[in-house]
């Protein structure tokens, strides 16, 4: 390789061509000194020059193309040429690779000292420069350096760890031994990172005839790697179940738990639940970062005039607010949000729930335990009598506990609970369904959130969507009106797993009673309820509501399609 060079010092260049000053180039030469920073770092904290503007000035002057990484699909094969500790500590990436060469994009492909150590890393292959993106390139590596291939040397070394022929059963004696612990604390520590570099809510480990198969649930969708090595998962479950402090003797009946871990600066609680099947134990375990802190309700995608709505509820003395949708649509989010809010030194505030999943400071949050028959009604009597202005119930369960919330809701108290159901609409139905009197429903429900998380489009590789026949008819029969709108998706990059999602954002929906809804409610005449709320002014389904978000080009057309399709369904 010629190793690219700069005929003329990096802000002498810059300054020649007028793209900084001399007095900014002093200056930053000087902030340099104090940091250690490089030239370019500075520059581009200072606000004089952007990183893409340095980038195409350095590729033009070094005669090297500058490439977007997040428009390149990057294979796990291509990664691999060059170990993670050596990309990371030299902010290069491998691009690309044959037999005689390899294509390095490099945040400072002017750095001589990175590439007499790339030379050697990689030799005998000679190297091919590109400038990239410092910024992508970090990304690109947490994205792009999964953690299989140190997941895969773990589970061959723990499997070696215990002889041929031997039941793992042995491992409760000697799974606390230092040399085979050790082993699975590694291999589950590789789990958990790999976990949260992909953003993953959820991890299912389920074993299989010949295999064991590691799942994990990321932007709503479970994406699965394979594990060969079958007979460590004894080994993983039974160390998963002392972390949670479960019966590590008990095999034949499903265990819930929970422990707390710590993984790259991560505060992590883990829900545990194991279940016996066919060939083993499966265990799933849901993720919750503590050390992200509480979000507002800007922060949980909800629209502002919702937002506005739903605070003017929230600020009455009296009344039940229900937040509705399916399991990991986003309801306990949602529901901490209105508690931070109102958390004041002028409100008692009690939690009852199960389990309690963040901890907030001046709230009074009681975990129940039906194993000594702490349960959702028998708390519930407990804290209306400790003088609380605003009480929220994990979840409405029965109608027992649906009584006495509602009760409380009409004794001068501000009640906040969830219901596993499709749509606000059917939340109040289900209300009657579960036994609560009509005339209870009527008087002490207020409003109704329901809400999905549905899959936002990957910025990185964004484009125009040209809608199918089928699909233009379906969203004129869901709007009513012709569609000419422009839409978007997104076609799969590395940043994405080339999936074309990447995070997801709430579609919510809002239900606030009016005397037509009340009188119904009162008569438990469900078809005059529906009627009269689908009528509403202000009511705007969440289909609807997924419509407007890929006008905007937050979601596809597809999402929308989707979230439609399931909430019909499951009516």
């Amino acid at each position: 390789m010629t190793t690219p060079r700069l005929k003329m010092r990096l802000g002498d260049l810059l300054v020649v061509e007028d793209i900084i000053s001399d007095d900014q180039l002093k200056y930053a030469l000087n902030l340099q000194n104090s940091t250690h920073r490089k030239l370019g770092d500075s520059l581009i904290d200072l606000g004089y020059i952007n990183e893409t503007q340095l980038l195409t000035f350095l590729s033009k002057q070094l005669n090297l193309p500058f490439i977007d990484i997040n428009q390149r699909f990057i294979s796990p094969d291509v990664i691999e040429v060059l170990p993670e500790i050596h990309a990371r500590r030299l902010r290069a990436l491998v691009l690309e690779f044959d037999q005689q060469s390899v294509l390095l994009g490099m945040s400072d492909p002017a750095d001589l000292d990175a590439l007499d150590q790339l030379e050697h890393h990689l030799a005998p292959r000679t190297l091919k420069l590109a400038a990239v993106s410092e910024s992508q390139l970090l990304t690109a590596f947490d994205n792009l350096y999964r953690r299989t291939a140190e997941i895969a040397s773990f589970a061959s070394q723990l499997e070696e760890e215990y002889q041929e022929g031997h039941d793992l059963d042995y491992l409760t004696s000697s799974i606390q031994d230092d040399g085979s612990d050790a082993t699975v604390d590694k291999l589950l520590q590789s789990l958990f990172e790999d976990a949260i570099q992909m953003r993953a809510s959820d991890v299912h480990i389920e074993p299989d005839k010949d295999k064991l198969r590691i799942r994990q649930r990321i932007d709503g969708v479970l994406q699965e790697s394979i594990i060969q090595q079958t007979k460590i998962a004894s080994a993983l479950v039974l160390k998963l179940k002392l972390m949670a402090s479960l019966d590590i003797s008990e095999k034949r009946l499903p265990q819930d738990g929970r422990f707390h871990i710590r993984i790259n600066n991560h505060e992590i609680d883990v829900r545990l639940s194991t279940m016996p099947v066919q060939f083993g134990e499966s265990v799933v375990m849901r993720l919750l970062d503590q050390s992200a802190g509480l979000i507002s309700f800007e922060d949980t995608g909800l629209p502002s005039h919702l937002i506005h709505r739903l605070r003017q509820q929230l600020s009455r003395t009296n009344g039940m607010v229900l937040v509705t949708g399916p399991t990991g649509s986003g309801k306990t989010t949602t529901l901490y949000a209105a508690l931070s809010e109102l958390n004041g030194a002028d409100k008692k505030i009690i939690t009852v729930e199960d389990p309690v999943e963040y901890r907030l400071e001046r709230i009074s949050q009681v975990q129940v335990n039906t194993k000594i028959d702490l349960s959702f009604s028998r708390v519930l009597r407990t804290a209306l009598r400790q003088d609380p202005d605003i009480l929220m119930i994990g979840e409405m369960r029965d109608a027992e506990t649906v009584e006495i919330g509602l009760r409380g809701a009409l004794t001068g108290h501000m009640v906040l609970s969830t219901l596993h159901t499709t749509d606000a609409i059917s939340s109040a139905i289900r209300l009657l369904d579960m036994g609560a009197q009509g005339f209870l429903v009527s008087s002490a429900l207020r409003a109704i959130v329901t809400q999905r998380l549905v899959r936002r489009i990957c910025a990185g590789c964004k484009c125009e969507d040209h809608l199918s026949e089928q699909q233009q008819v379906w969203l004129e029969g869901l709007t009513k009106a012709s569609v000419s709108n422009t839409f978007y998706r997104g076609s799969g990059c590395q940043s994405c797993h080339n999936t074309g999602y990447r995070g997801r954002v709430g579609v919510f929906e809002l239900l606030e009673l009016d005397h037509k809804m009340i009188s119904a409610l009162k008569r438990e005449d469900t078809e005059a309820f529906t009627l009269a709320a689908k009528q509403s002014r202000d009511y705007k389904p969440l289909a609807l509501c997924a419509y407007d978000y890929a006008i905007e080009g937050l979601i596809s057309v597809d999402e929308v399609l989707r979230l439609a399709e399931i909430i019909e369904t499951n009516q």
